[in-house]
């Protein structure tokens, strides 16, 4: 596999990120545009989310052509041209895989629908049971996860959106077509796959009931998950790759056999654990219930101890395409701007595993709180907001929630120059508003406090030092919303010194510690000063021995 310890990702939600041919949304050309600016930044691999043929139902995540763009995005020569900026640039690219499900349009569940039983065998039918839906189990975006087809008196699969197959993994048959994928895209010149919610894709041998949950625990991390990610592995040729599997619902001990190097499935895994911290019971994604650092901190640190101590490897994160703005949601955007936006970038750099930067989250670009439900596009976010009024909010309680909540405050558009139309982003009206514009790509880069140039220094110490890198990690504590802990490589010790509380505080850590450090180098700062015992609000501080 690619020696990727040192390396940095950076995450492209390609409808928002910059639109070339003035249409309101995002494409390969406006991401050929935009490269230069991530090899300012230093990054190593750009992860781009689908981009294939697709009805959209769910954003690019419902492929009807694995082997295809969509024609809102471009075409070939527009993507081979981005592969040729970007290797110009030594930059990777890294394609988002969704090997699951599929598209409802796709030509292998058109001619399921057809009657062809060969490609009905690459998706799971069954039977009613009792008049009914084969099982009780619930799509993760509400409902059955089973849609009735009368002309073949058949049950499909759909874990997601009905328009989202589930594909059939114990077929030899779906297997090869996928492995016939990935060589696709190889041959291409892509250097990695980020593979979405690919813990799914073994389902139990047989389907029952589930009256404790939702179906989850069934299929989540299945029977022969381990068996797939190796042939899919081997036959990938992933030795070659930097592979990334997104993990819903996932445990550690299974995080560990998808990225030990030993078990030749993965590179890194995704896992989503910290940010439910502010999920009521950890489950309830509608009710604001405030952070509870204690769960986060330790959630840090049981993951990086036990994946260091048996060979796992983490992807780390904080922003994507599905959450909200984390300087908005850890932290005050308003009144510690820049100091939150670089507190959060210290903490995601320096732990143990690789670094993931979601576009804007370099600029610090915060939640958009639109001021009516009609600004927000996205389908869940929609349900929920008549869900919340039909228990009884007010509509401005429930606007409230949303704006909290909405995968949309993760999707809005770059804001790349503060006196162009549409910010640089588009010379007509883009697909989603921008909201509260909180930062400039231009305008920060030119400030002395740029958020921009802070993540500059924190992906040139990952390469500076193999205690950022490769080294282990050691918690020294996390009390009163601080965490602290170390870094160590066999020549080097660093401190990581963070304060996620509003107001100075003194640091409750050992005088072995404070001795050990008092005379070490600052190697970033988001203040001018620094006193160990005594941190300012949102301070990040990285010493070193």
């Amino acid at each position: 596999m690619m020696n990727f310890k040192d390396k940095v990702v950076y995450q492209i939600y390609i409808k928002s990120f910059q639109d070339s041919n003035g249409d309101g949304i995002g494409d390969l050309n406006g991401i050929t545009q935009r490269l230069p600016q991530l090899a300012e930044l230093g990054v190593d691999i750009v992860w781009i989310t689908p981009f294939f043929n697709s009805p959209q139902y769910d954003n690019g995540y419902d492929v009807a052509d694995y082997k295809s763009i969509d024609p809102m995005f471009g075409n070939f020569e527009d993507f081979d041209n981005m592969m040729k900026k970007a290797k110009s640039l030594n930059i990777d690219i890294m394609v988002d895989m969704v090997f699951n499900h599929t598209s409802t349009q796709h030509e292998w569940f058109q001619k399921a629908l057809s009657g062809d039983e060969k490609y009905q065998n690459y998706y799971i039918f069954k039977d009613s049971k009792d008049g009914k839906e084969p099982t009780n189990w619930l799509s993760k975006f509400g409902g059955s996860a089973w849609k009735y087809v009368e002309k073949l008196d058949k049950w499909y699969l759909h874990l997601f959106h009905v328009e989202q197959a589930d594909l059939n993994w114990d077929n030899p048959e779906v297997r090869e077509e996928i492995f016939d994928v990935v060589k696709f895209w190889k041959d291409k010149g892509v250097a990695g796959f980020r593979l979405d919610v690919v813990n799914l894709i073994s389902k139990p041998e047989k389907f029952e009931n589930d009256f404790e949950g939702d179906g989850r625990g069934f299929y989540t991390d299945g029977p022969n998950i381990h068996k797939y990610l190796k042939e899919l592995s081997k036959k990938g040729e992933f030795r070659d790759l930097i592979t990334v599997g997104e993990m819903s619902s996932t445990s550690l001990e299974n995080c560990i056999l998808y990225s030990n190097p030993n078990e030749k499935e993965l590179s890194m895994v995704f896992n989503f654990h910290h940010l439910k911290v502010d999920y009521k019971n950890g489950k309830e994604k509608w009710i604001l219930d405030g952070i509870r650092w204690d769960d986060l901190f330790g959630l840090f640190d049981r993951w990086q101890t036990e994946m260091q101590e048996k060979g796992g490897w983490s992807a780390w994160f904080f922003n994507n395409h599905d959450q909200p703005r984390a300087i908005s949601r850890f932290c005050d955007d308003k009144n510690y701007h820049y100091e939150s936006a670089t507190l959060l970038g210290t903490l995601t750099h320096m732990m143990r595993g690789t670094p993931y930067i979601y576009q804007g989250e370099e600029i610090g670009t915060t939640n958009p709180r639109y001021s009516t439900i009609d600004e927000y596009l996205d389908v869940e976010s929609k349900n929920y907001f008549n869900i919340l009024l039909e228990e009884g909010m007010s509509e401005k309680e429930a606007l409230h929630v949303i704006s909290e909540r909405s995968r949309d405050n993760g999707r809005t558009p770059i804001a790349w120059e503060e006196n162009s139309v549409n910010y640089g982003f588009s010379e007509t009206k883009p697909w989603l508003g921008f909201g509260n514009v909180s930062n400039y790509y231009d305008k920060d880069k030119k400030v002395e406090k740029s958020i921009f140039k802070y993540y500059q220094k924190l992906i040139k110490l990952r390469k500076n030092f193999k205690a950022i890198s490769e080294g282990r990690y050691k918690k020294v504590n996390s009390i009163y919303q601080s965490y602290v802990f170390e870094r160590i490589s066999e020549n080097e010790e660093i401190l990581v010194i963070l304060n996620f509380k509003d107001f100075s505080k003194n640091l409750d850590i050992s005088k072995e510690i404070i001795e050990k450090y008092k005379d070490g180098e600052i190697l970033i700062n988001n203040y001018d000063n620094f006193d160990i015992e005594n941190l300012r609000p949102y301070q990040a501080v990285v010493l070193k021995k």
